[in-house]
Order: C-alpha cells, then sequence, then structure tokens
C-alpha cells in the first residue's frame, strides 16, 4: 500500500457550553465545534433548517425580466424550446423545465448538444434548427452565460432568448437576451451564490408560479441529484432542497428514478447524497459523456413504468461501456507513463481516446501520481484535452501561463479544457512543466483527519447514530473522518474473496470491527499484533439483528508516533489531552534515569530523540519523561528546550507528581 502523508489533529476541540447544554451529543457536539458551529441556534439552523432557508427568486437579477416573457409564451401559446447541457445538472435542468412548460400546455422541445460533436454550450447550427421546428423563445439551463454570439446570432434569426446558468461571468461581455439570469451576475442581490443550474431553474419556476411549494413537491429530487451532482456545497438553501429530493424520492420516486434505482439495487428508503454521486449521477454522466443525454432526459420524464424500465437498463448498459472505455484510456495512459519518471505534470496524448470519457482518466491518473494530469484527445492536426488538478496547484492559472501554446482554455483552478495542436504539445508540455517548477504546490496531507479519538465511548451507538443529523453530506459538508493513534491490531482477515479486509483493533479496553474496502490484508501494509493508525468513518451496521458500530477504514499504516512526540517536546500544551494516554508511571522514570550512560545528551531533534528511545516503551512516554525531567530541573542545558540537554542534579528529591506537566496529563484522563 502507497504511504501516504497523515494530519492527524492533537488539540482539542473547544466545545461551546451552548451546545452541550442542548442536548446534542458529545461527539456531535465536537464535530459541530470543528465546523465552527459555536451555538445551539446555529446547529439547529444547520440541522433542521426548513422552507426559512429558501430565498426569494426575484432577488435574482433579471429575474423579473425572464418571468414576463416565460408568462408571456404560456399566455401567446408559443413554441418553447430548453436548451441544456449534457452533465447531471443540465440534465435535470432540463427535464424540469420542459416538464413544467408542457404541464402549462405549451409544446416545448428540449435540446442538449451531443458532446463529442457539438461540444459545450449553444451553437447556431442548432438554434436554426430549433427556429425551422416553429420555436419562439429558448431558455438555456445550465450553459449560456457566455454565449454572445449564438444571442447576436438567435436576435437575428427572430428566436428570443432567456439564458439561465450558474457559471461564472465576464461582466464586459453578458449575453444580449431578453433576460439574464445567474446569481453570479454583478449587481446580483441573490444570497446564494452556491446554487446548481437545476437551482437556477427551479428558481425561474417558482418565480413564474409565484411561490415554492408545489413546485418543490414536483421537483425536489431533479433539484436535489443535480445540485449533488455538480457538487455544490450542501449548505443552507441547497441542503434544504437535497434533504428535501431524498425525502421525495424515498416516498414516491418518478417512474424514471424508481427504474433506475431497481436497476442499480438501490433501495429509495436508503438513498443519500453520498449514493447520488457515487452511483446514481455516474449512470446519468455516462449518456452524456458517450453522446446518449437523451436517454437520460427521457428516462427522467418517463411516467411509462415499461419504457422507463428499458431505458434504464440502456442507461445502466452505457455505464458500463463508460466504465470499460475508461479503464482502457487509464490502462494505456499508464502503459504511456511506464519507466519514466514521474515528477511533474502529466500530458498525454492519443487519436485512440474517447473525448467524453478522458476527464475521468485524467482524475484517475492526478490522483494516482498526486500530481496534474492532462489528456488529450487527438483529432487530426488539433487535440481536445481534459484537465485535472492535484495539491492544490491552480490549473487555470497555469493554463494562462502557457496559452501562447495553446488554441484556447476554460475552467477553472480545479479541472479545465484545453484545445492545442498537434505540432504545439511538446512546446506545451514543456512550458507547463516549466510554469509548474516554478509553482510547484506546498506538499498537503493525503489523508486530513477530523478528529482525533482517544476515548472509546465517543463511538458509543447512540453517538454515531446521531451523526444521522448531519445528513445530507456532500460539498462544504463532508462526512467527518476520524482516527485512532497507537491502536492495537488485534485481528486481519480478507473478505469478498481477497478483494477487502475486515479488521479488528483496540482502544484502551474496547474493541472495534472495521472494514477496509478494496484491500486485501496484503494492501494495508499492516500485521496482526502491532500498533497502528487508522482513519476511519463510523457507522451502525445491522446483521441478523444485531446492531453494532462499524468502522469504514479510509486509511491505515504502522502506527507513527513522530507528529504528537514533535508536539509533546516543543511543549505544545494544547497535545496533552491526546498524549494522556501515554502518562508516565514512576517507574518510566526509573527506568530512563538508569539508562543514562554517562555522557547522556537528549538528541538535538525529533527523529534523534526518538532513536534513543527505550525498548518496549512508547515514544509518546518517552518524550513526555523527558520533558518532566526538564521540568523538575532533572535534566537541564541545551539550546532548544529538552533538546541538548544533560542529566544533572538536584538538592532534595523531585516530586514528579507535582510538575505542571503531569498535573495536566492526568486531569484529562
Amino acid at each position: 500500500m502507497k504511504n501516504k502523508d497523515w494530519n492527524i489533529p492533537y488539540t482539542r476541540p473547544c466545545v461551546s457550553r451552548d451546545l452541550t447544554e442542548a442536548g446534542f451529543s458529545p461527539l456531535l457536539c465536537q464535530i459541530l465545534a470543528l465546523r465552527g458551529v459555536d451555538s445551539a441556534e446555529k446547529a439547529r439552523r444547520l440541522l433542521y433548517g426548513g422552507k426559512e432557508s429558501l430565498c426569494d427568486p426575484m432577488r435574482m437579477l433579471g429575474m423579473d425580466k425572464a418571468r414576463e416573457r416565460v408568462l408571456r409564451a404560456i399566455e401567446r401559446r408559443e413554441t418553447v424550446a430548453v436548451y441544456g447541457d449534457y452533465d447531471v445538472d443540465g440534465i435535470t435542468s432540463t427535464c424540469m423545465l420542459t416538464d413544467w412548460l408542457r404541464g402549462k400546455g405549451l409544446t416545448c422541445y428540449y435540446y442538449i448538444p451531443d458532446r463529442n460533436e457539438e461540444g459545450y454550450g449553444l451553437n447556431c447550427l442548432a438554434l436554426d434548427s430549433l427556429k425551422a421546428r416553429g420555436v419562439t423563445l429558448v431558455i438555456t439551463v445550465d450553459c449560456g452565460i457566455t454565449a454572445v454570439e449564438e444571442a447576436a446570432h438567435a436576435r437575428e434569426i427572430g428566436v428570443d432568448m432567456v439564458i439561465t446558468d450558474h457559471h461564472e461571468c465576464r461582466p464586459d461581455a453578458l449575453p444580449d437576451a431578453v433576460a439574464v439570469v445567474d446569481c453570479k451576475q454583478e449587481g446580483d442581490a441573490y444570497p446564494n451564490k452556491s446554487l446548481a443550474g437545476v437551482g437556477v431553474a427551479l428558481k425561474l419556476v417558482c418565480a413564474c408560479e409565484g411561490e415554492s411549494d408545489s413546485i418543490l413537491e414536483r421537483y425536489a429530487d431533479l433539484a436535489a441529484i443535480g445540485t449533488v451532482a455538480d457538487v455544490m456545497p450542501l449548505t443552507e438553501e441547497n441542503r434544504y432542497l437535497v434533504r428535501l429530493g431524498l425525502e421525495q424520492i424515498a416516498r414516491k420516486p418518478r417512474p424514471g428514478l424508481a427504474a433506475m434505482l431497481r436497476e442499480s439495487a438501490i433501495s429509495p428508503a436508503r438513498l443519500t447524497a453520498t449514493t447520488i454521486g457515487f452511483s446514481l449521477a455516474p449512470r446519468l454522466n455516462a449518456a452524456g459523456r458517450l453522446g446518449r443525454a437523451s436517454v437520460a432526459a427521457k428516462l427522467l420524464l418517463s411516467r411509462d413504468e415499461n419504457m422507463a424500465a428499458a431505458l434504464a437498463r440502456d442507461l445502466c448498459e452505457l455505464n458500463r461501456r463508460r466504465q470499460s472505455i475508461e479503464n482502457e484510456i487509464w490502462k494505456e495512459a499508464n502503459a504511456q507513463l511506464a519507466g519514466k519518471t514521474v515528477d511533474g505534470p502529466i500530458v498525454l496524448a492519443s487519436e485512440r481516446w474517447n473525448q467524453g470519457v478522458i476527464g475521468i482518466a485524467a482524475s484517475r491518473l492526478a490522483e494516482q501520481y498526486s500530481l496534474p494530469a492532462i489528456i488529450v484527445c487527438l483529432n487530426g492536426d488539433v487535440g481536445k484535452g481534459s484537465c485535472r488538478s492535484y495539491g492544490g496547484f491552480n490549473l487555470y492559472e497555469a493554463l494562462s501561463a502557457c496559452s501562447d501554446q495553446l488554441i484556447g482554455f476554460g475552467g477553472h483552478a480545479l479541472a479545465a479544457g484545453l484545445n492545442v495542436r498537434r505540432e504545439k504539445l511538446e512546446d506545451f508540455r514543456a512550458a507547463l512543466r516549466e510554469y509548474y517548477d516554478a509553482n510547484k504546490p506546498e506538499p498537503v496531507p493525503e489523508v486530513r483527519c477530523d478528529l482525533l479519538i482517544t476515548d472509546p465511548a465517543l463511538l458509543s451507538l447512540e453517538n454515531v447514530r446521531s451523526l444521522d443529523l448531519l445528513e445530507p453530506y456532500g460539498n462544504a459538508n463532508p462526512k467527518p473522518l476520524m482516527c485512532m493513534s497507537g491502536v492495537t491490531l488485534e485481528s486481519l482477515s480478507e473478505v469478498g474473496g481477497g478483494k477487502h479486509s475486515r479488521l479488528r483493533v483496540r482502544l484502551g479496553t474496547a474493541s472495534f470491527e472495521c472494514i477496509f474496502f478494496s484491500h486485501s490484508a496484503g494492501d494495508t501494509g499492516v500485521r496482526e499484533g502491532e500498533q497502528i493508525d487508522i482513519a476511519f468513518t463510523p457507522q451502525v451496521n445491522e446483521y441478523r439483528g444485531n446492531v453494532t458500530v462499524q468502522l469504514v477504514a479510509a486509511a491505515v499504516r504502522p502506527h507513527d508516533p513522530r507528529a504528537l512526540c514533535d508536539a509533546i517536546l516543543h511543549n505544545d500544551a494544547s497535545c496533552l489531552w491526546a498524549a494522556a494516554g501515554y502518562c508516565p508511571e514512576r517507574a518510566d522514570f526509573v527506568r530512563i534515569w538508569r539508562g543514562m550512560k554517562p555522557g547522556f545528551r537528549v538528541g538535538a531533534d525529533t527523529d534523534r530523540v526518538l532513536a534513543q528511545c527505550l525498548r518496549d516503551m512508547e515514544p509518546e512516554k518517552y518524550s513526555l519523561c523527558l520533558m518532566v525531567l526538564k521540568e523538575t530541573g532533572l535534566l537541564s542545558g541545551g539550546t532548544d528546550g529538552v533538546y541538548g540537554a544533560e542529566p544533572a542534579q538536584i538538592s532534595g528529591k523531585a516530586d514528579l507528581e507535582a510538575t505542571t506537566l503531569i498535573r495536566s496529563l492526568r486531569s484529562y484522563q
């Protein structure tokens, strides 16, 4: 298993008395405190926020004009088209608005461009085809905010446009449309700047209806799926929309969703935002990636159960094809890298690769090599590439710096797309490497734990169940990643035909069962009987009527004491609650003192101190002993705290228990 850098928090969360007195569980209180929630009122707003979270759609700039034009189209029975994007956000937006307009008695076409043939956003040929079908109004969803030329063309051919989008705007180059609705517009007063495209479309429908209740009852499910799939922050208004949508799907899923859930072996009652992100969204996205977005749209719009079942099967088959194509690209990309030193941005190209899938393969490569990755699909003299960042490297700024080698590019810091000429590919690769070397991001831990568990009582059934209040999890509200450090691995075995591992770990007198998916016992890098660190999320597991707490491991490693020892040796008082389990007894001091040979001197840094640690003594306990001896005067000198100190004689007997350090450690026990 690849060794990863870990960040374990050794500082105890500061929980306000208001939270504990409000009756929230101790574990939930600590997680809330870590997320900046310092009062019961804030906690209730986060956990139970309801309709009051919704914002008035009329506060969006341009919504009054959009509402007026849509209502006029309804009054005049115009032929309307909804023009969407081919990702999940765009598909759900398209289906929502199309269904609502058809419900008003209009002839409404939807148009989702072919990803491979037409690319992203509006195009003039598509507008011409819609005009030929009698369309007088085009409403965009999840796209259009940069369609300046296309909006001008629509005006020339006599088609009105209402643009709804949620992407970044260029204030000096907005499309000339009847209305432009985007909460990121300069001067927009809408409080929630993180609506998904489907959220903006929902707000348009609510504005036209003059109320939200009936619209949410019909479309909260689509709003939830699009919001989660587009990785929007799940806080406040977005959180309420997603929670409402999940409840709606559990209660009565629309035929298309019911069919897809059955085909995916997912119970509607057990659907979560995480399930949407990792199971439903990839299936819906697969259709768009392979140029078949209409399959997903037809499924979500279907009211016939038999047709929905057939479409769900088609969609799952498309997803299997997508997975196969993606895996082939990933294998070929790795083959290109075989035997090479990979220490800078990855830029690979081939004529064989599918343009709709290369973004996923780029993400896998970025994660695999811990480096930015760009995969280019070549077609003749031009290549189209998908870019994924890693470790905070700003892709958009990097592409801007290398723009002389590109035809064009777009995106943001973490993901982008580009067009490049074949003959410029090597120049681009060299320019990107030069920029990366000059702007290399600071290394970041690959395992970032939120909370260190030192008291096994925190993982009681009641405490773990209380975390359900944090659902739905997602962007800006992730599942808390906890860890235990220096626990004993009691057992390790394989399950699922060797694909997964089952571990049993002991913290103090309590033992916990753990499951580590997609890692065989050999992959874990740990052995029975040794001390390990484990990062995990806790969950309630029910099996044959037996209800227990199970830990779902995210990472494991042999115990690494260095970080805590370093904090101890630097006299960091905030780490002492984490070190309390290593509080030394008098016998430990006696062993250390007797082991100090003539000329002994404490190591000059943490690594050298750990090298001096006595056999069969935890390094954390050894470090604490040195600091106590320093406090009593039995170690003196040194240039940096205890480092370099030497044994010294003192008058009288040293009262170890009276030291500030020992008293502090005892107070945490």
